[in-house]
């Protein structure tokens, strides 16, 4: 299945991505619905669950599953563990870090909650934490973030990917000056993976949930540490899984289980992990460049059709290589919460945002399979 070929048949398009049939979904920087060959996954494994074990095919199934997140994120196998969600992932890189007094990090307090407050926990143990000051939301260069590092910066942590602004970082520009200055480097990357090619060969460490651009289940998502770093970041949260245990039998001393598997302290959410194999198949069939190119394609017909309408957006201007398929807008004469509704009401699935001082936006995010008819659709009712 390739981008073109769902694009190019509507039947098709409706079979592998069920909402099309009665919605214009428009929330993929959100929480996505599932498409049909992720539900079957999920289903499937649940059926043959009520037949055996449920963890019959629990070797079988993670190490398939760990591989296609090495492929997707060029990274090595043994540097995939899988967690609950991002906030767990960030969450243990944050905890498992060893800092010291004089240290700092910098992170950007207007990113999503779930890649701040981790770090701002560390003032609890004597971190300093900088905020990243930028003059537009969400709008983070590297010369931004490297005019803002100095000698006792320990780690920089920040996301892949603007929710509000649609702003996407160089994460390369970025990684490569931080690791040369020995910068820790830790990204959210729920905002483009799946979406566009992320890849980890210049970032230390690497959390994102399956529920939005990858179009999985929620409750599952991938944990990237980097070999080097394995044995600094030590795991925060242990168990039977991550300790090694032969027969399952506590030993005298405490070892881990080798590779990133050590963060993965017990039993996986294994239908999570059904429905996160079948949408990465998914995602690498259709080719992250070919959904980037894509989603890129749908930007620069948006972007000038709502401006020509009267509406404000957000970053409209970006590089191509900064561009993101999420699209935010506002029009002072606009009630945007009643004109949110009112499109969920007529089958249009967007997304409402605000920013620190209040003000309130509308989101559009979609993903590849939708089409320029309705988009089209979409313009002509904002």
């Amino acid at each position: 299945m390739t981008v073109s070929e769902i694009l190019a048949n509507e039947e098709l398009r409706r079979a592998e991505f069920p909402v099309a049939r009665d919605k214009v979904f428009l929330a993929h920087a959100g929480v996505c619905p599932l498409p049909r060959r992720v539900a079957d996954a999920v289903a499937h494994y649940a059926f043959n669950s009520t037949h055996d074990d449920q963890e019959v095919a629990l070797f079988t199934m993670t190490n398939e599953t760990r591989d296609l997140a090495a492929r997707l994120l060029h990274a090595k196998f043994e540097e995939i563990a899988f967690v609950a969600n991002t906030s767990a992932g960030l969450s243990t890189v944050a905890n498992g870090l060893t800092f010291r007094r004089t240290d700092h990090v910098l992170v950007y307090h207007d990113d999503f909650p779930a890649n701040v407050h981790p770090w701002m926990a560390l003032a609890d143990r004597g971190v300093e934490v900088r905020f990243l000051n930028v003059k537009e939301l969400g709008r983070i260069r590297a010369v931004d973030v490297l005019g803002q590092v100095d000698e006792q910066t320990r780690l920089v942590a920040l996301a892949s990917c603007h929710f509000v602004a649609g702003w996407r970082l160089d994460l390369a520009a970025i990684g490569k000056a931080l690791r040369a200055r020995k910068i820790l480097f830790c990204v959210d990357g729920i905002q483009t993976l799946g979406a566009f090619p992320t890849t980890v060969e210049h970032i230390d460490f690497l959390a994102a949930d399956a529920h939005k651009w990858l179009l999985g289940p929620c409750g599952t998502a991938l944990l990237y540490v980097r070999k080097e770093l394995q044995e600094m970041l030590r795991p925060t949260v242990l168990g039977w899984n991550n300790v090694r245990s032969p027969n399952y039998v506590p030993q005298e001393e405490l070892a881990f289980r080798s590779g990133a598997q050590r963060y993965e302290a017990g039993t996986h959410n294994l239908l999570g992990l059904a429905g996160l194999k079948a949408a990465m198949e998914l995602i690498l069939e259709a080719g992250v460049d070919e959904i980037g190119a894509e989603l890129l394609r749908k930007r620069a017909w948006l972007v000038p059709a709502l401006q020509s309408r009267g509406w404000t957006v957000l970053q409209a201007t970006a590089p191509k290589e900064n561009a993101s398929a999420i699209i935010t807008i506002h029009r002072e004469d606009a009630d945007l919460p009643a004109l949110h509704k009112q499109l969920a009401a007529d089958g249009v699935v967007t997304s409402l945002r605000a920013d620190r001082a209040g003000k309130k936006y509308l989101r559009l995010s979609p993903h590849f399979y939708n089409t320029d008819e309705e988009l089209q659709r979409v313009v002509e009712m904002l």
